[in-house]
């Protein structure tokens, strides 16, 4: 079977939330970005380009069409439409290593990493939607069948106590304030650490998000004051090309679990984080990393490492989902996208309809055809912008 046509376009999806929340507990905090080191755009938020995701349709020849998503519209939306769609039309769609080939080739002169990346993803998870509605299986079938009987999911953001009230045993936070902060926002991110303790309790995993705003130093002194609050793990917390500073954090920091992942792109980023064993958790976003089969790829690189996966917002769509179910190396998965505002069910914050809500903690994928995403080319167009 053939790809016909290869079209991608920018959407908006909002969740069919009907509920009144409850007001925030922590209205005032929010995540400490890079960029955030200036005051300007700490208070305006203005350094967040208003891009939105993108939505990828891979026809076959015989009419059946997948669905792939990602991000960042402007920039990326060229590299699917007036390239890939050239050079993969016509080509068998069931092929997806060698179509993922191809793209991470053709792309390899200009940066297959980053934008490029968020292209590839979303080709790659339409044609793996695709695939799994020729099949008449779901994705997780395809990828060896179902490796756990149900997903143990977290949720991240600042809002534990309805964490809580939703079934989660384990929750991330966020750090509002980064290197540039100093001793001050040292303080302020163990008094948030300490407080949301007490709060969960001792029998709640507790995990911490650093979002790219720590540097080497700074990053070793907030560990060792966090030590008495047993993180799961700390994350994300250097630039995400700092390999030398990630060797030096996992030197000065033996004891402590790290994670990173969500900002390396393709395979070849990952087999150079552990050929440095430079963390012990490795989170791939499906959406961003090169697709499902990047997924994969780094599933088994890791597994025959020894270190576990944890897809970055995994549990947000059906792609991250059928992942998670079917790879041995990922142990649990993320729910993050604020969650659900406090009050609301999480089934209405579903964005993509057919895309399962997790329940007491736990998730189960759709097994339905493909990822069992439940909309028609109709709803596509009225999403679209």
């Amino acid at each position: 079977m053939k790809i016909k046509e290869i079209r991608a376009a920018q959407i908006a999806l909002t969740p069919p939330q009907k509920t009144t929340p409850r007001p925030s507990q922590h209205p005032n905090h929010s995540l400490h970005r890079p960029l955030d080191r200036y005051d300007r755009f700490r208070t305006d938020r203005t350094g967040t380009p208003p891009w939105h995701r993108i939505a990828c349709v891979v026809t076959a020849e015989d009419g059946t069409w997948g669905l792939g998503l990602t991000v960042h519209s402007p920039p990326v939306l060229p590299i699917i439409n007036d390239h890939f769609a050239s050079l993969l039309v016509g080509e068998n769609c069931m092929a997806t290593e060698k179509l993922w080939d191809v793209m991470v080739r053709s792309t390899a002169p200009f940066g297959g990493q980053g934008l490029a990346s968020y292209a590839i993803s979303a080709v790659d998870t339409a044609l793996w939607d695709l695939k799994g509605k020729l099949l008449q299986k779901p994705v997780y079938e395809l990828l060896g069948g179902p490796q756990k009987d149900k997903i143990f999911c977290y949720a991240s953001g600042f809002e534990q106590e309805w964490y809580m009230e939703l079934g989660f045993k384990a929750t991330k936070l966020f750090t509002p304030w980064g290197a540039a902060d100093g001793l001050d926002g040292l303080k302020k991110i163990e008094e948030l650490v300490a407080t949301t303790r007490q709060l969960i309790g001792d029998d709640i995993e507790l995990c911490l998000d650093c979002w790219l705003s720590q540097d080497v130093e700074h990053l070793v002194r907030l560990a060792e004051m966090l030590r008495p609050y047993r993180l799961k793990w700390i994350e994300d917390y250097l630039p995400a090309d700092d390999w030398l500073g990630y060797a030096q954090v996992r030197q000065r920091l033996p004891w402590q679990t790290l994670a990173s992942g969500e900002h390396w792109y393709l395979p070849r980023s990952f087999a150079q984080a552990l050929d440095g064993r430079f963390v012990d958790i490795l989170q791939p976003d499906v959406l961003w990393v090169g697709g499902i089969t990047a997924g994969v790829k780094i599933c088994h690189l890791a597994e025959a490492a020894g270190v576990s996966v944890i897809a970055h917002a995994g549990m947000n769509y059906p792609y991250g989902q059928h992942l998670s179910f079917a790879m041995p190396a990922i142990v649990w998965g993320e729910r993050s996208e604020s969650v659900s505002p406090p009050g609301v069910p999480l089934h209405e914050m579903v964005l993509l309809p057919g895309t399962p809500a997790i329940q007491d903690g736990y998730l189960v994928p759709s097994d339905a055809p493909g990822f069992g995403i439940e909309v028609d080319l109709p709803w596509l167009e009225g999403v679209a912008i």
